[in-house]
């Protein structure tokens, strides 16, 4: 991977140093290689169609990329001063119109505080984090159908989940084994969590078996279709779950990113269907791979490295590839109002039938979604990033920690109560994304006002983390199924940002997803296919006999 993003298309050199790309026309042509669009790359290439896939930057992975920590400030806050790529003067286009792109800005409100240990360059930053894929998930399905598991290593996230409630870390019990050796549980929660456990597994079973010969499945053992339908806050209260086991299965195991015992939470309430398939693939996850621990997995060197696999299956079916090539302009039909083709920073015009772009691009004609003075109300999400000296959890390098809505309304007093749930993922040196010794971890929330999302991202760290100049004295973070007086781990360094969240559009332009608030690829994966179908519906997506053969293939490891 390069060393770090270029800050704007026009350090990529003079028109002259642009290659030439020949041919000039193409089935899809795709700027930006964030994971959507590698993954639509791999698609269109596996379905024998023909792919131009640029991108302006030297480096893969776009909005999703993983970059060395010294590239971070100057890649969330680009120097406004910088001048867009244009192109140089081109023969004229004939019926086409020439329509400016531009790139906008997606991320807001940095702000660092503390200093980066050195060496600097050893540390790697995702732009997605917090991020894992479940074991089961259908990314890494794609990653095995596609071979894009041969470009890529994964690690477990070995210790598990933990729930912040009441100023504690909790572990996150999932099995009949976990709850039973969990002391900090009550004998009724234990009770009560067991028999809910039970009854979903008991469920899902029923529900995946074969129906009999009458088409039905045994009744008796599902959840009733009424039930499905309640919000599932509403059913966990009626399965005798406390409030802190509610907290543990709605926001650490059915991953709820909302406040769900709100009294006016809109559509922010997930149903109890939407909550039992979440935790049918948590419970699927585990021990899918025999050296997995747990559920999750992650990349080894960052989510980075996804886009990067993606991009070199569909190399392999043929595939070209320009990085360091910006896109200065669309063409346009205008009898039709379609557009044909893309002109590049060099000045050739590259004709195409279905054009596809990165969502960091701006196109005037086209973008009232993604307008800017209406940046107010677009989704965001609050990231934040910091570096520390140990583990959150005594003998694990890499943990997954979840605050439940509300859990700092008291701390806050009078600002903004939080109404989302926080995650943080803790990764180690065992990813190769930070030196022997340090711990990185990613923080999350959604929010509408960048604001009070910063200001929750700041309260989690606050609850976890003491200032580099503490003594030691002050600041213990109890851990109940550990030593209740460990010092907590000292803050060393951290960024807190803001990041717009915008939708893809569809149409003779395609915009794909940008990076959400979940902690997986799941919706991602299902807008991208989408789009897939939008413009190949009759062609099967990432087919499974599209992966070239490999010799040593084994998917019962995530190594």
């Amino acid at each position: 991977m390069a060393d770090g993003p270029a800050a704007a298309a026009a350090s990529a050199g003079a028109a002259h140093d642009y290659p030439t790309i020949d041919p000039t026309s193409f089935d899809v042509v795709i700027c930006g290689t964030g994971l959507p669009e590698s993954v639509l790359a791999a698609a269109c290439a596996a379905a024998g169609k023909t792919v131009l896939h640029v991108d302006p930057s030297p480096f893969y992975g776009s909005l999703y990329s993983s970059i060395p920590l010294p590239s971070l400030v100057s890649f969330l806050s680009p120097d406004p001063s910088t001048p867009s790529s244009t192109a140089p003067a081109a023969a004229s286009s004939g019926s086409h119109t020439v329509v400016d792109l531009h790139r906008r800005s997606v991320y807001s409100d940095a702000e660092t505080s503390g200093t980066v240990p050195e060496p600097a360059r050893r540390f790697t930053v995702d732009l997605v984090g917090p991020r894992v894929l479940y074991c089961a998930d259908e990314a890494v399905d794609l990653l095995l159908r596609s071979g894009g598991s041969h470009h890529v290593e994964f690690k477990s996230v070995e210790g598990g989940s933990l729930l912040y409630w009441e100023g504690c870390l909790y572990p996150v019990p999932h099995s009949k084994q976990t709850i039973f050796i969990d002391t900090t549980l009550k004998l009724l929660e234990k009770r009560a969590l067991y028999r809910f456990f039970t009854l979903v597994k008991e469920h899902i079973a029923a529900t995946s078996a074969p129906a009999d010969e009458t088409g039905e499945v045994d009744a008796a053992a599902t959840i009733s279709e009424g039930n499905l339908d309640l919000p599932f806050v509403e059913f966990l209260t009626q399965q005798g779950l406390s409030p802190k086991m509610r907290a543990v299965v709605l926001y650490a195991i059915a991953m709820a990113d909302y406040d769900q015992d709100s009294p006016d939470p809109g559509e922010k309430l997930i149903a109890t269907r939407e909550g039992i398939q979440t935790i049918a693939l948590y419970s699927s996850s585990i021990g899918r791979f025999a050296n997995a621990e747990g559920a999750f997995i992650y990349p080894m060197y960052g989510h980075g490295e996804l886009p990067q696999a993606f991009c070199r299956c569909a190399a392999v079916k043929g595939a070209l590839y320009v990085l360091r090539m910006p896109v200065a302009a669309l063409l346009m039909d205008e009898e039709k109002k379609h557009f044909v083709g893309a002109r590049l920073a060099s000045g050739q015009d590259i004709l195409c039938k279905q054009l596809i772009i990165d969502p960091s691009y701006k196109i005037p004609t086209l973008d009232v979604p993604f307008d800017d003075s209406d940046s107010n109300s677009l989704r965001k999400v609050a990231r934040g990033i910091c570096i520390f000296n140990k583990s959150l959890k005594q003998g694990s390098s890499n943990v997954l920690v979840v605050f439940p809505p509300k859990f700092s309304t008291l701390d806050l007093a009078l600002e903004e109560q939080q109404v989302a749930a926080v995650r943080l993922l803790q990764l180690s040196s065992n990813l190769a994304v930070c030196p022997p010794g340090m711990f990185m971890a990613y923080l999350s929330t959604p929010c509408t006002d960048g604001s009070a999302g910063k200001q929750c991202i700041k309260k989690a760290m606050d609850a976890l983390f003491s200032p580099q100049d503490s003594d030691g004295s002050e600041g213990h973070l109890e851990t109940p199924s550990e030593s209740t007086d460990d010092v907590k781990p000292t803050l060393i360094w951290s960024c807190v940002y803001v990041q717009e969240i915008a939708q893809g559009t569809s149409g003779s332009l395609l915009s794909c997803p940008m990076p959400d608030e979940n902690l997986d690829y799941r919706n991602i994966l299902e807008s991208t296919k989408k789009l897939f179908a939008d413009i190949y519906p009759d062609e099967e997506f990432l087919s499974r006999n599209s992966a070239p053969v490999h010799a040593d293939d084994d998917s019962d490891s995530v190594e």
